[in-house]
Order: C-alpha cells, then sequence, then structure tokens
C-alpha cells in the first residue's frame, strides 16, 4: 500500500522490494485499485505491481489480491458500494494490471451508504460474468460476514491482526473463518505505521527475538503465522530488506513460553456456572443515547455496583479490569452499561467473569437512530438549556462524556454488532425502546417545515390545527440570515393569529451534520417545546418529505404532510 500511496514513494526502490520479495519466496501480492496519492492516481499501485511482477517473469506464480469499492476524493478514503461503482473498479482493476490476472477480488469495505446485500450481490456478479476467480471481503465483522455467507461465496477476508490488535481475533472471526475454511489475510500485522516501531517495547516479543536472533518484526509475524492456518499476513514492506525479514519470519521457531504468553488464550466461550444464587452481571449495552443509563439506575436502586465509562474514565477494557477486582473481592451483582457496540469490546466482560465463574447477561436496547437522536437532544438542553453552535459541540465532544455530534452517533450506530449467546452470554434480552412520558411539557404545539408552507394545501392545513398553540417554523439554510424566516413566520402568524408563532433556522453548512438543529434532526424544535412547555407527542408536525415524517415519528407528533 505506502508503496504507492505516500508523496515520496520511489518507484524504483519499490520495484526494487517486488523483485527482493520474489527472490525470497513471497508469492501473494496485496494491492488495491484506490492506492494512489488521489482521485486522478487510482490504480497506481496495481501499475506499479503490475510492472514489477511483469520484468522479474513472476506471471506463472505470482497470485494478485487486489480491491475495489473506494474513491479518494481529497486524498481521503471514502467507501462506495454501488454495484456500478464495483463493477467499474473491477473492470478497471483488469486495465491497470495489463494483464496479470486477479487471483482474488476483494471489496475494500462497507459502504454505509449503500445496503450491504448490494455490494455483496455486486460481487456475486463478478464470478458469474467471470471476471475475476474468487472474491472476498475487507474490513468486516462477523455479523456482515455471516450475512455476505448466504448471497456470495466468499473466498477470503481481510481484516486487521497483529500482536499489538487482537480485534479479529476477540471478534469471532478467525474462528468462524477456520470452521468455514476461509482465509483471513491480516493487514497491518506489525500493528500499522504508528505502533510497528513499538514492537521491540514488547516485553515478550523482544525476549522471543533475542532468543531467537530475529528482529521483533519477524517474532510479531511468526506468531500471525502460527496462530491458525487460515492465515495470512501482508506486512507492508517499503524496503528489500524488509521485504526478506518477512519472509524469514515464514521459517522461525518461536520458543514455546513466547507462543503461549503471546496466545493468551480466552477462556472456552460458554457461559460459566453461577458462583452463587445471588451472583449477577448485568452487560448493558446500546448505541449513545439508547437509554442506558436509565436501565442502570434501576438495577443501582436494588443494590448493583455500576460501572460506567462516563463515571470512571478510561477505556472500556479497564472496566473489565475492575470487574475483575470487584469479582475477586466477592462483589455479587454489577452493572455494566456502556456502548460495548462490538464482539471484541464485550469479550473482555465475559473473559473477566469467566475467570472468577460467573455468568454475564446481555441487555441490549435495541432503540431507533432517531429516537436515540430526541434523547441526544434532550440530554444537552438538560446540560445547558440551549442547543450548542456546531464549535461548541466539538468542544463538549472532547471533555465531556455523551456530549456527542450527531455523525458520531451515527458512526456508532455502523459499528453495531448485535450481541449472540455464542459470544458467551448466558442470556441475551433484546428491549424494545418504550418513551417515558415527559414530565416538564403539558401544552399541544405545531412544528411547521418551511418548505410545506410552499406546497398546496399548506393554508388549510394550518387552519386545521390550534390557533392557540404555539407555532414553530423551521428550514436549513446554509449561511441563512437570522431573519431569513420571517415573511414565513408573517404569513403563519396572520393565520393562526392568537398564539406565538416563532422561527428556527440552522445557518450551518452542508456536508455530514455537525449540529443538532439541522432539520430534520430534532433539536430545533425540541428546544422550541423546552420553552414553551410543550409536550412533543400531544403536537402536530406540517412536513413534505419522509424524513419531516420520521421526524415527527421521533417526537410522537402527529404528521401532516404537504
Amino acid at each position: 500500500m505506502r508503496l504507492s500511496t505516500e508523496a515520496e514513494s520511489d518507484e524504483e526502490l519499490a520495484g526494487e522490494t517486488i523483485a527482493a520479495a520474489l527472490g525470497a519466496g513471497i508469492t501473494v501480492f496485496d494491492t488495491a485499485h484506490a492506492y494512489g496519492q488521489r482521485e486522478a492516481d487510482l490504480g497506481r499501485g496495481e501499475r506499479l505491481l503490475s510492472g514489477a511482477l511483469t520484468r522479474a517473469g513472476a506471471r506463472p506464480h505470482a497470485r494478485v489480491i487486489t480491491k475495489g469499492g473506494m474513491t479518494r476524493p481529497a486524498g481521503g478514503w471514502v467507501p462506495d458500494g454501488r454495484a456500478k461503482a464495483i463493477l467499474s473498479d473491477c473492470e478497471a482493476s483488469v486495465i491497470a494490471l495489463d494483464g496479470f490476472p486477479i487471483d482474488l477480488y476483494l471489496l475494500h469495505a462497507p459502504d454505509p451508504r449503500t445496503p450491504w446485500r448490494t455490494s455483496l450481490r455486486a460481487l456475486k456478479r463478478l464470478l458469474d460474468e467471470g471476471l475475476v476467480p474468487r472474491v472476498g471481503l475487507s474490513n468486516v465483522n462477523r455479523a456482515q460476514l455471516d450475512e455476505a455467507l448466504g448471497i456470495v461465496p466468499v473466498a477470503a477476508i481481510q481484516v486487521a491482526l497483529s500482536v499489538q490488535d487482537d480485534r479479529a481475533l476477540r471478534a469471532g472471526l478467525v474462528e468462524r473463518c477456520e470452521e468455514l475454511g476461509i482465509a483471513l489475510i491480516a493487514h497491518s500485522p506489525l500493528g500499522g505505521p504508528r505502533r510497528a516501531g513499538g514492537l521491540g517495547r514488547h516485553e515478550v516479543v523482544a525476549k522471543a527475538a533475542a532468543t531467537c536472533a530475529a528482529t521483533p518484526a519477524e517474532v510479531a509475524l511468526a506468531w500471525l503465522l502460527r496462530l491458525s492456518p487460515v492465515i495470512v499476513a501482508i506486512p507492508g514492506a517499503r524496503r528489500p530488506e524488509t521485504a526478506r525479514s518477512a519472509a524469514r519470519a515464514a521459517g522461525l521457531e518461536l520458543p514455546r513460553e513466547a507462543m503461549g504468553t503471546l496466545n493468551a488464550p480466552r477462556p472456552p466461550r460458554r457461559a460459566a456456572s453461577r458462583r452463587s444464587d445471588d451472583a449477577d452481571i448485568l452487560l448493558v449495552m446500546g448505541i449513545p443515547g439508547a437509554g442506558k443509563t436509565h436501565l442502570a439506575e434501576g438495577y443501582l436502586a436494588r443494590g448493583y455496583l455500576r460501572l460506567n465509562r462516563d463515571e470512571r474514565g478510561g477505556a472500556l477494557r479497564d472496566l473489565a479490569e475492575e470487574l475483575e477486582r470487584r469479582l475477586g473481592r466477592g462483589t455479587p451483582r454489577i452493572v455494566l452499561d456502556n456502548t460495548y457496540l462490538t464482539r471484541s469490546a464485550r469479550s473482555y466482560v465475559i473473559d473477566a467473569a469467566a475467570r472468577h465463574g460467573s455468568p454475564v447477561r446481555c441487555a441490549w436496547l435495541e432503540t431507533p437512530l432517531a429516537q436515540a437522536q430526541v434523547n441526544l437532544v434532550e440530554r444537552l438542553l438538560d446540560r445547558f438549556g440551549a442547543l450548542p453552535t456546531p464549535e461548541q459541540l466539538r468542544e463538549l465532544a472532547r471533555r465531556e462524556p455523551g456530549q456527542l455530534a450527531p455523525t458520531q452517533q451515527m458512526r456508532a450506530l455502523r459499528e453495531l454488532e448485535p450481541p449472540s449467546l455464542d459470544e458467551g452470554f448466558a442470556t441475551v434480552e433484546v428491549i424494545p425502546f418504550t418513551r417515558t412520558p415527559p414530565v416538564r411539557g403539558t401544552r399541544a404545539g405545531v412544528f411547521v417545515a418551511a418548505a410545506a408552507l410552499r406546497a398546496p394545501g399548506a393554508q388549510r392545513a394550518l387552519e386545521q390545527t390550534d390557533a392557540e398553540a404555539p407555532h414553530l417554523v423551521f428550514d436549513w439554510i446554509p449561511d441563512g440570515a437570522a431573519d431569513a424566516l420571517e415573511p414565513t413566520v408573517a404569513r403563519v402568524r396572520a393565520t393562526v393569529g392568537a398564539g406565538p408563532v416563532e422561527a428556527a433556522l440552522c445557518p450551518h453548512g452542508g456536508g455530514p451534520p455537525r449540529c443538532w438543529c439541522r432539520p430534520p434532526l430534532p433539536g430545533l424544535p425540541l428546544a422550541f417545546a423546552r420553552r414553551h412547555g410543550i409536550d412533543p407527542a400531544r403536537s402536530v408536525l406540517i412536513g413534505t418529505s419522509t424524513a419531516h415524517r420520521t421526524l415527527a415519528s421521533a417526537l410522537g407528533a402527529r404528521y401532516i404532510p404537504m
């Protein structure tokens, strides 16, 4: 990857590195159509690899893995899982590789904007049309892999795995690949560019390196290759000597003690038997704003010890260590309420409890995103009395746990892996969302999307609302002036007469939302409801789009479409 993505990359040196790898016996080479410095440079890595392999006469025995479904706008990395994008990328890779056959074609990463099944069917089409002999997936979780298996034959997956990153192990991906005979290609097998330099400070790795007269990197690769027969490591060598070093790792025999310590096997994945009748460990999980705190407080009132990262700080792994200490002291009932979005994150709790013979129950708050957004806005209003600006929100997110921007919450939803019994839970309870009626507002209100007032029938819809109720006209106008909605407000005021009529405008720019006031996010209606003692569930929302209907549903308001 870095042979072609860095500005200072040297194509001559890259060719020498590939030749050195071939000379050392390496036959599998990984690239991607997106490996280049920018969008206009797509295919650079493939062209570089094809040229070097051809010059070395490696066509008969070298195997090329490449990937598609990734774009590089302004040098960034943005997945594109649309069917036409995957097909176009594959065809472009065939051209860039200049006739060098593709042995395995991978989807670079799931695209959150495209249904997963759409991307999977596109991969299946590549097989059906004979463009490639095998396909696979990169950067996926176990749930995504399992769904894929029902649509397309997956020959391999590519995920991060190293001495310093065992998430693929904890997430059950290695185990699943072993069960099904799927190759697991470990990218970043030395921990990635930022962590690879720290291998020499890893006590067990450094000791094994000294014993074997090897480098720490060679020890780390040797461990990985012996972890499972399905694992293939792809270190990102940038110099001939590092390519040769990677090849030496394949023949390195590690001391048994080092293998045992590095493996640090997890306890068996089965629910532990109870230590005593009153022992109970409950893991409460869900996206931010799901309502975990409310559920945990009920257990706290019943005498449970609460372990919560927002209160205690640190990482989720630290809470698992605290859980183990508490169990060692005989604390019988403990509730841990945190996001716990992934199998890997949850595994630390299950492991800690298993070492004490304690079962773990899981309660998953399956709260829809729109309802969780309402909860986060209500939390902000409780804390500050008003909606923070994007700049204030960014600063809050850095220093106050739980105060998140919309994109952070959406990212959490994308990362969510539903829990299952095969992780080692004693039980998994899925708790559907129910909103507790508010205690602060009792009045009805009227929320009016400005676009609705330009639709036929708007006048009649306004006349059907309660004239005494507070009315809010809301809109999103990037860089809009504060008084941009005044003519619209005047029209509503002339129609309803009695009740207060206000305007609320989000002036913030486009792109991913950085604020909670951009419709159809619920910030503007909820802030208005606070000011006027309104119960959104007794209110109406007049809108024009599916997004407005979703907003009305989240608020509990009756929707009037235009």
